[in-house]
Parts: structure tokens; sequence; C-alpha cells
């Protein structure tokens, strides 16, 4: 996904500078630690959401990061059953947290896209299909 300028911080000893690709891994790390994630979404390529794997994390996160602040955008793929907007709210919360501790860039944004379903081997509603497709 995109990214904008890295951040850098200029000290006594030099400079810092954190690059977008580090940010992008913070907030996928975050994003699938939350109960109900089934993954990061690389996004609706020939309307079918694909299921990234944890060496995928960045694919699904896009970052815009300044001097001071960033906004984030993740794309995921929920488990079926689970309450949408419970997810979404702590995956903000969660992304927002792991970003600010770990790089001291303030987060204004957590935009959450739903790309897909995830269903379990019982919970299909047809026995060919393994995902559903969310409009």
């Amino acid at each position: 996904m995109e990214t904008i300028a890295p951040d850098y911080e200029r000290t006594d000893m030099g400079t810092i500078e954190i690059a977008p690709e580090v940010i992008e891994v913070i907030a996928g790390l975050a994003t699938v630690e939350v109960d109900g994630v089934a993954g990061m979404s690389g996004g609706l390529s020939s309307g079918i959401a694909e299921l990234l794997g944890r060496k995928n994390l960045s694919k699904g996160v896009k970052v815009e990061v300044g001097q001071r602040e960033a906004a984030v955008d993740v794309s995921i793929i929920v488990q079926y059953g689970r309450r949408i907007p419970e997810i979404s709210t702590e995956i903000q919360r969660n992304v927002k947290r792991s970003i600010e501790t770990m790089t001291g860039l303030n987060v204004v944004e957590v935009n959450v896209h739903i790309h897909d379903v995830h269903f379990k081997a019982g919970d299909k509603p047809e026995e060919d299909e393994t995902h559903v497709r969310v409009r």
C-alpha cells in the first residue's frame, strides 16, 4: 500500500528515522492481535479479498506519516459471527496505542476497512465457499 515520507527526529547525538514500513508492521501486528480478526486483507482483487499470513502484515496497511503525526488505514477479514463495530473499535485503540508507544508519533486516525468474512469449517453457508464478499 501507499506510504508517505519517513519520520525524522533530530537529537544531540544525530537523527532518528522511522521508516513508514516499520509503522505498517506495527499497525499490522496490533490489528491481528485483536480477537475476531481472521487476518489482513490485501485488497479486493478480482472481487475477492485475499487473506494474508503473518509474513505479509504490512500489505493490508496504508500509512501517512508526517514529522509528528500518523494516519493509518487497515484492511481486514473478520471471523464470521463476530461483532464488527466492537472489533473495529478495538483495532483502532490497539493500533493507536501500539504506534504511539513504540514511535512517539501522535496517531490522528485509524480507519478500518472490512473486506471479507471468514467462515470456520462448520459455519459455512455453502460447502464450496470459504469467504463471502461484503459490499
